[in-house]
């Protein structure tokens, strides 16, 4: 396999792997938890997670990158879903760094460790020079994950679905 196209390393509590169909179960719990999906449009249902995976799937094969599966690292226990995602706001295509952690297992740090795991993975083993973080303005929790991992408040921007959301973005450097 291409070095480029593995997951993220490990990091202290946190394993990464490519979503596969046997993921289905756990991500559907997640995209369908109101309070993990309370900044979206709306929960997904059970095909809509078979096509995030899929989506996902695909983005390996074109991008080397996508979403990755996190899980607990000394147990296994499923914690949610953590990556890159190529995203285009006004026009312009960006490498985002994205999460989605189960409700009950938030505010213990996961999303920020992940999130942080996945920017050094663009910068040292993909190259990518930019990246940023797409969040509904009301989302302050998220937007604490990108200050904590480097990303700053760059704009005010509408959403592919028309919402308004903020962009938070930093450059990178190797």
């Amino acid at each position: 396999m291409d070095p480029r196209r593995r997951p993220p390393a490990d990091t202290e509590r946190l394993t990464f792997a490519e979503m596969t169909v046997d993921d289905l179960d756990d991500m559907a719990a997640v995209l369908g938890d109101p309070d993990v999906m309370r900044y979206y449009p709306r929960t997904k249902d059970r095909g809509e997670a078979m096509s995030w995976i899929r989506w996902n799937q695909g983005l390996y094969r074109q991008e080397g990158f996508g979403l990755w599966i996190i899980r607990l690292r000394d147990t296994g226990e499923f914690v949610g879903d953590c990556g890159l995602t190529p995203q285009e706001v006004d026009g312009v295509v960006d490498v985002e760094v994205g999460y989605h952690v189960r409700a009950d297992l938030q505010g213990n740090g996961y999303a920020t460790e992940a999130a942080a795991a996945c920017r050094d993975h663009a910068r040292d083993l993909l190259g990518v020079k930019r990246v940023i973080a797409i969040i509904h303005p009301d989302n302050t929790p998220s937007q604490r994950v990108a200050e904590k991992i480097g990303l700053r408040f760059e704009r005010k921007a509408t959403s592919q679905t028309g919402d308004p959301v903020v962009v938070y973005a930093a450059r990178l450097s190797s």
